[in-house]
């Protein structure tokens, strides 16, 4: 080749080299804010995260009132910048809005950061939905929202997921939502959330029987408003065909004070609620001051909770309703560590047909203080011993019912769990 061909050559490929690496580094990441950060700096999360070929955005400390959307494979997380590790996503000026997004049963939902249909990390970001301007029921609020995605909610604080006063016994508001009709999986690990409107943690199938998203829950702190008389809160709900573990959370504070004179048929708030979902894993979590403890809730025939594990819990001070209500079929109850229950220990329930209470396991657990350590129900097959009693009324008693020696109950009140329903 002619000489001065073969160093055209080279230069232009030197060039091209040269050009495609910069594109390369200067489009893989983003940096969200005017702290040091790699690849171009933006003013908002949403022209980050939209810049062509960026995987990953980085967020400085600051407050970013915006609703952002995600439909590509990402990462976003805050940083650190000098004294302050605080990047703050609250409700644009003008309120929340639906920005085109419908939950999977076409509801339209206002979600502050929506993910959609891909991969993606959100971590080490505040999302706070205080003043969201909201003003009917007809829009669902959600923190952080995954949608038919897959990926991690880790580290993030995630609070004021609440609708105005006068709306807030609306059956919507939830923190973190995880929603698919397809077999996503999502890892929700070592978040802080609380003062949310309905539920703190919530992942959710097409309510048809199909499988949703396989998720698993893991190291979170879920706080409940405490007792409230506006709406039944769930701390953690799998429902609707999720699948996963629910494993090492802190919750506590669902308590919803009933409208007088509603016995028998009160809905009651739940700190773990299994809600037409089988086979999924509740192990070594606390669960205090709520009305339900953990209960694994049998929905209809193709929605039901039988196979849930619920082992190696810490349950203290259920009021008005069961530590461990066992709604469904084939349970295993091991291992659990309960005090103060307002009534039984661990319920073997047979009041969510087509269940019937029947083929589970209770055994090795620890029950002080409650009006019935463990009642059987009136289903067929079950191990109950043994198991480790003090200072309860009866250790074991058959059938559905028995008086509370405390609390608010002054007899026992059948199950009425109140889920999110996505179909709602």
């Amino acid at each position: 080749m002619h000489p001065t061909r073969t160093l055209t050559f080279c230069c232009l490929a030197l060039i091209a080299l040269a050009a495609l690496s910069k594109q390369a580094f200067a489009s893989s990441s983003a940096t969200v804010g005017l702290c040091a950060g790699p690849g171009n700096h933006y003013t908002t999360i949403q022209a980050a995260v939209n810049a062509p070929g960026v995987t990953t955005v980085e967020v400085c400390p600051g407050t970013y009132p915006e609703q952002v959307t995600i439909t590509q494979n990402l990462t976003l997380k805050g940083i650190a910048s000098g004294t302050s590790d605080a990047a703050v996503v609250v409700v644009p000026a003008g309120g929340l809005v639906t920005n085109g997004v419908t939950d999977i049963s076409g509801f339209p939902t206002a979600a502050q950061i929506f993910v959609q249909g891909a991969t993606v990390t959100i971590s080490h970001l505040t999302v706070d939905g205080a003043n969201d301007g909201l003003t009917d029921c007809s829009i669902d609020a959600i923190g952080i929202y995954y949608q038919n995605a897959s990926g991690t909610i880790t580290d993030n604080a995630v609070r004021n997921v609440l609708l105005p006063p006068a709306l807030q016994g609306c059956q919507d508001g939830l923190a973190i939502n995880v929603e698919s009709n397809t077999t996503s999986t999502v890892t929700v690990s070592n978040n802080s959330v609380r003062n949310y409107d309905k539920n703190g943690i919530t992942a959710s199938g097409p309510d048809n029987g199909s499988l949703g998203p396989n998720v698993t829950v893991t190291g979170n702190t879920v706080i409940g408003l405490g007792a409230t008389a506006v709406i039944a809160q769930n701390g953690i709900q799998i429902g609707y065909g999720a699948t996963g573990k629910v494993t090492f959370n802190n919750v506590i504070d669902d308590i919803y004070i009933n409208p007088s004179g509603c016995a028998p048929s009160c809905t009651g708030s739940s700190g773990i609620l299994i809600y037409g979902s089988a086979n999924v894993t509740v192990t070594n979590n606390t669960v205090e001051s709520t009305q339900l403890g953990i209960v694994p809730v049998t929905v209809s025939a193709t929605l039901t909770a039988n196979g849930t594990t619920v082992s190696l819990n810490h349950i203290g001070g259920t009021q008005l309703y069961d530590a461990i209500d066992l709604c469904s079929d084939g349970n295993t109850a091991k291992s659990n560590v309960i005090y103060g229950s307002a009534e039984s220990g661990i319920h073997v329930d047979d009041e969510c047909p087509p269940s019937t209470g029947s083929g589970s396991i209770v055994t090795g657990n620890t029950i002080n203080e409650a009006c019935v350590g463990v009642l059987l129900g009136t289903g067929s097959g079950n191990t109950t011993a043994p198991n480790t009693y003090l200072n309860v009324t009866n250790t074991t008693l058959a059938g559905d019912t028995c008086t509370p020696s405390y609390g608010l109950s002054k007899q026992r009140q059948s199950l009425r769990p109140s889920a999110y329903r996505p179909t709602r």
